[in-house]
């Protein structure tokens, strides 16, 4: 296996280095997927029939605390990425953990705001327009569970094993993926719900 210290820990083998390329290929097919969704959303919005709209079941309370804790969870990955790249452990799984429970709390906001909507009558089968937001919001709340899920699963290997080429690389394609859950949220934030309480 070829080593080349002059990268970064996670790029240093020619199989992490195409392990990385292939999740932007990755996360190409992911915005297709979430670009569908939008458009779908985007179609449909105004068709809420007999159901509630769009301004009358968002709160901006709740999505304003959504948003900053998945933003400051996406500036403690990076800070958990740095002090990978330094070597500090401790650090690096502070920081993960802090993340992690960032996006716990995003998760429990979105839950509760979804048994909000339920018992306001504002169901998947009420409208066209809440159907396609529960399936834009839930795929994107199902990417954040798979995430909190996986990023436990580097968190106790990086605990046994320290950081090698492989937890390294496992690591920061964990921070391409959060990273991109924080962007499709900046999307869901400004054209979903601040559109929709205008």
């Amino acid at each position: 296996m070829k080593i080349d210290n002059t990268l970064p820990l996670e790029y240093q083998t020619e199989e992490n280095s195409n392990r990385i390329f292939g999740f932007w290929i990755f996360l190409g097919a992911e915005i297709v997927l979430f670009s569908t969704l939008f458009a779908v959303y985007f179609t449909l919005w105004t068709r809420s029939g007999t159901g509630p709209s769009a301004a009358e079941i968002f709160q901006i309370k709740p999505v304003l605390l959504e948003t900053f804790l998945l933003l400051t969870s996406s500036f403690t990955c990076g800070l958990a990425i740095h002090a990978m790249r330094l070597g500090m452990k401790k650090p690096f799984m502070t920081f993960m953990a802090i993340t992690l429970l960032l996006g716990l709390g995003f998760l429990g906001i979105e839950i509760y705001e979804f048994v909000t909507y339920v018992h306001e009558g504002a169901t998947l089968q009420t409208s066209a327009f809440l159907s396609s937001l529960f399936v834009l919001l839930g795929t994107h709340g199902a990417h954040v569970t798979m995430g909190l899920l996986w990023g436990s699963g580097i968190m106790i290997q990086t605990q046994r094993e320290g950081f090698t080429h492989d937890t390294a690389n496992k690591s920061f394609i964990f921070s391409l993926y959060w990273h991109f859950l924080d962007v499709v949220w900046i999307f869901i934030f400004s054209f979903v719900y601040l559109k929709g309480l205008m």
